[in-house]
C-alpha cells in the first residue's frame, strides 16, 4: 500500500482503488515464482486497507455571473498567480486605515477591469487582473476577496483548468460560507474532472443555501446514477483484479478460483465460500 494511503484518510474510493490495484497490476506482470509472495503481500495490504463522467450540458455556465458588487490543461499553481496571504497580512501591518480602503478601491477597479476581460473573452487576461487585485486587496475585505476568488474561478474554468477552478472556489467558499456561485463554479469544476460524490454534496450544499436553484435541482436528480454507475464499474473491475490475482496464487496448487463459489445467504445477506472440484 502506498504512503499517501497510509497518511490520508480524506481520499475516495476511487483512489483506493486505484491505489490497490496498481499493486496488483504489479504482482500479475512479476514471474511465476516471485509473482506468488508479491501477489500475497499485495492481497494483505489490500484486505487490511480496504476492512465527488464527462462535464454536462445540464450545468450551463453563464458569462454575466461574474459578481459586480460586493455582498485540462491544468498546471500546478506557479509564481504568476499564487497569493502569499502571510505576506500580505505581514506588509498591511503597518499600513493605515486610509490606506487599506485605498488599497481596496484600486481592487475594486481591476476586479471591473478583470470582468470586461472576462466579458470579451480574454480569460488569461481576466486571471492575471484578478490575481493582481488579490495582492493589493487588504485582507479584511473578506466579501471582496472572495469575489475576486469567485471571479478567477469562472475564468479557470473557460480555460479547463479545472483543479485550479476548484482551489479558487474552495478559498472564495472559506471567505463566506453561504457564496453560492462559488459552490457552484466547483461543483462544475469536480464534475468535470469526475469527482462526482463531491459535486453532489456541493449542489446539495447549494440547495440548502438557496433551494430554488434550478442547476443544482437538475444535478442531485442526474449525479446519482452517474454515481452508481461508476461505483459499478469500479466494482467489476476490482473483482476482475482480485480474481486475476487469486488465480496467480491458487496456480502452483493445481486450483484456480473456478474452484470456489460465493454464495449470499438470502436471510442474512452474509456470503459463504464452496469449494469444489
Amino acid at each position: 500500500m502506498s504512503e499517501r494511503l497510509k497518511v490520508t484518510n480524506n481520499i475516495s474510493n476511487e483512489e483506493v482503488i486505484d491505489d490497490l490495484t496498481k499493486d496488483l497490476e504489479f504482482s500479475l506482470r512479476s514471474d511465476d515464482d516471485a509473482g506468488v509472495n508479491a501477489s500475497y503481500e499485495a492481497s494483505s495490504a489490500a484486505s487490511g486497507d480496504s476492512a465527488k463522467a464527462s462535464p454536462s450540458a445540464d450545468i450551463p455556465f453563464k458569462d454575466h455571473d461574474l459578481d459586480d458588487k460586493y455582498e485540462e490543461s491544468d498546471k500546478d499553481e506557479d509564481d504568476t498567480d499564487s497569493i502569499d496571504e502571510l505576506s500580505l497580512k505581514d506588509a498591511e501591518v503597518g499600513l493605515s486605515d486610509d490606506e487599506k480602503a485605498e488599497r481596496q478601491s484600486v481592487a475594486s477597479k481591476l476586479k471591473d477591469e478583470g470582468n470586461e476581460a472576462f466579458k470579451n473573452g480574454d480569460f488569461e487576461k481576466s486571471i492575471k487582473i484578478y490575481t493582481e487585485a488579490l495582492r493589493i486587496c487588504p485582507l479584511l475585505y473578506s466579501q471582496q476577496r472572495a469575489i475576486l476568488y469567485c471571479n478567477r474561478s469562472a475564468s479557470r474554468l473557460k480555460l479547463e483548468q479545472y483543479k485550479k477552478a476548484i482551489t479558487d472556489s474552495t478559498k472564495a467558499i472559506e471567505l463566506d460560507d453561504k457564496y453560492v456561485k462559488a459552490y457552484y463554479r466547483r461543483a462544475q469544476a469536480y464534475e468535470a474532472t469526475e469527482k462526482l460524490d463531491e459535486s453532489l454534496e456541493d449542489c446539495k450544499k447549494i440547495l440548502e443555501i438557496d433551494p430554488t436553484h434550478k442547476e443544482a435541482q437538475s444535478a442531485i436528480v442526474r449525479l446519482p446514477p452517474l454515481i452508481e454507475e461508476r461505483n459499478e464499474k469500479l466494482k467489476t473491475e476490482m473483482l476482475g483484479k482480485l480474481k486475476d490475482l487469486g488465480n496467480m496464487i491458487l496456480k502452483p496448487f493445481g486450483l484456480s478460483t473456478n474452484n470456489f463459489q460465493l454464495d449470499q445467504d438470502p436471510e442474512t445477506k452474509g456470503y459463504k465460500i464452496n469449494f469444489k472440484q
